[in-house]
């Protein structure tokens, strides 16, 4: 077992819209972090893992995830599957948290 205190997992300001915390657990297999979104994110373009598949889940707010021919709307308790290579931007106002595999 291994356990990342929020003293210990780093802060990212990915932008003025989006920070994220990352929990740096050192496996190969999996890791995990939480980003607060507030607005479009990236804030132009799109964000695209070419490395993992990434599951969200919105613990608070709501949003959309805009891919280049679809709008995906999402709430508070939803759970949402990217795949690896999957082109996407953000527009919410959301905490999520989201485990990534392989890390």
């Amino acid at each position: 077992m291994k356990i990342i205190k929020i003293e210990q997992a780093e802060v990212h300001k990915n932008s003025d819209r989006c920070e994220v915390i990352e929990y740096g657990f050192n496996d190969k297999d999996i890791d995990c972090a939480t980003a607060q979104i507030n607005g479009r994110y990236p804030d132009t373009g799109y964000c695209v893992n070419e490395e993992c598949k990434e599951l969200i889940y919105v613990i608070e707010g709501k949003g959309t995830l805009n891919k280049k021919d679809q709008i995906v709307e999402f709430k508070k308790g939803d759970a949402i599957l990217i795949d690896k290579g999957e082109v996407y931007y953000w527009n919410a106002q959301c905490t999520i948290v989201m485990p990534c595999t392989p890390a």
